[in-house]
């Protein structure tokens, strides 16, 4: 049986934090690849990055534009990809006015990212979760350590992003849809606009969450992942 491997891959001005407590979980039972989507500058050139550095068949968990990575490996490697993992995510292109509030977000950014940072991060969240202070200042601190340059080139990347709706009925292998309900960024309705393009799709939602599932909600998770892993384990390792 050929080894999986599984990549983990962050979303805008985000790192390894993001999916620590799931790569934590998977670790005894795969190798784990920790994306780095901060050099390139569009999402195809993200996606092709890491189909270069990892080798053989891949589970790709991304989060928000990882996500967004993650179908655009499944379209360039469709041989190579067992499963998706797909979390506060989106598939459309670039819509109209939106290119004028990213360069706005740019501006803030290139004059304070910490006022970037404050700025962004609260709508993000559950409102419940914005008063965890040691939930926000690890936020905090992951974005102030990306830093301005590359927040531009991944906002950048987003306003020419591909249109993924064109490919994703192309995506034979199994995707989990995942979202926080509290997530006013990447709603609901549109993981199951993904999963109705897809053949093989399956969306749940997870209450007092918003856009950082994955730390907002951690444990509910992992073990969302893991089960769905398990569950479609003989798709995964053929």
């Amino acid at each position: 049986m050929t080894q999986v491997t599984v990549v983990l891959v962050p979303g805008l001005v985000s790192d390894a934090r993001v999916w620590k407590p799931v790569a934590e979980a998977l670790a005894p039972r795969y190798p784990i690849h920790d994306a780095d989507v901060r050099q390139d500058s569009s999402i195809p050139g993200m996606a092709h990055r890491i189909l270069q550095q990892v080798d053989g068949p891949l589970v790709v968990i991304g989060h928000s534009m990882g996500g967004r990575v993650a179908m655009e490996m499944a379209h360039q490697a469709p041989d190579r990809l067992r499963a998706l993992v797909l979390a506060n995510t989106g598939h459309d292109a670039k819509k109209p006015g939106e290119e004028a509030k990213r360069q706005a977000k740019i501006d803030l950014a290139n004059d304070d990212m910490e006022k970037l940072a404050a700025e962004w991060l609260p709508p993000m969240l559950d409102p419940a979760r914005t008063g965890d202070t040691a939930l926000m200042q690890d936020l905090t601190e992951m974005v102030l350590s990306i830093g301005p340059v590359v927040h531009e080139r991944q906002i950048r990347a987003l306003v020419d992003r591909p249109d993924a709706g064109t490919y994703i009925s192309e995506i034979t292998c199994p995707i989990l849809l995942v979202t926080g309900a509290q997530d006013g960024w990447s709603p609901e309705p549109q993981h199951r606009e993904i999963a109705d393009l897809a053949p093989d799709a399956e969306v749940h939602v997870i209450d007092q969450a918003g856009h950082f599932l994955p730390l907002e909600q951690s444990a509910q998770t992992v073990a969302l992942i893991t089960e769905w892993l398990d569950r479609r384990r003989e798709d995964i390792h053929v």
